[in-house]
């Protein structure tokens, strides 16, 4: 079933969320919706805050960026079919060189800016059975990590921006919070919530 995805502005993304464990209700459906909602919206991750639920968990396939000419041969390998499922996770450690890209997000759409993150990082997490995992990622499969990673800790792509960044893009957010944007999937704007 696809969900709305919560546009910016709302409150549940900018919270810290809270880990859970494998009683949760119905999980596996959760994540099956997850999944659909993503791939409707044309995504490469998706956290549960985006959908509404502040608990820790995320999915990414960077399967999309495999095609990309501009990359080494072995990061499309790297890329292709790489599709996960993190529940609780903590990044251990970020590390390597500074590496910038430009960032977009399913919950503020027609946005796009640099972001400036380390290109390795290491990451504890349980998978979809509960099975614990500690591995290392570095180019692209972890920028897409560390982006939906910072959702569970109640933070946003456009946080990591420069004050005057902020303030060039304060009208665009406005109206992503509202509603007036045109976007091909199914969203919830925090201030239509008001009657509006």
């Amino acid at each position: 079933m696809m969900l709305p995805i919560v546009a910016y502005g709302d409150p549940v993304l900018k919270k810290e969320c809270k880990e859970i464990d494998k009683n949760y209700p119905n999980l596996a459906g959760l994540i099956e919706n997850m999944w659909e909602t993503m791939y409707n919206a044309s995504g490469v991750g998706l956290a549960a805050p985006q959908i509404g639920i502040a608990i820790r968990l995320f999915i990414v396939d960077t399967s999309a960026f495999a095609d990309d000419d501009s990359l080494s041969e072995e990061e499309q390998k790297a890329l292709s079919g790489f599709k996960k499922v993190f529940i609780n996770a903590v990044i251990e450690e970020e590390f390597g060189e500074d590496f910038t890209f430009n960032e977009g997000c399913l919950s503020i759409p027609d946005v796009r800016e640099d972001v400036t993150r380390k290109d390795t990082i290491t990451i504890s997490y349980l998978d979809e059975n509960f099975k614990a995992k500690t591995e290392t990622y570095d180019g692209l499969r972890a920028r897409v990590i560390q982006h939906e990673y910072d959702h569970i800790e109640g933070i946003l792509f456009t946080d990591k921006l420069s004050s005057l960044k902020k303030r060039l893009l304060k009208k665009r957010l406005t109206n992503i919070s509202k509603g007036n944007i045109n976007i091909d999937y199914r969203m919830k704007f925090p201030a239509m919530k008001k009657g509006r």
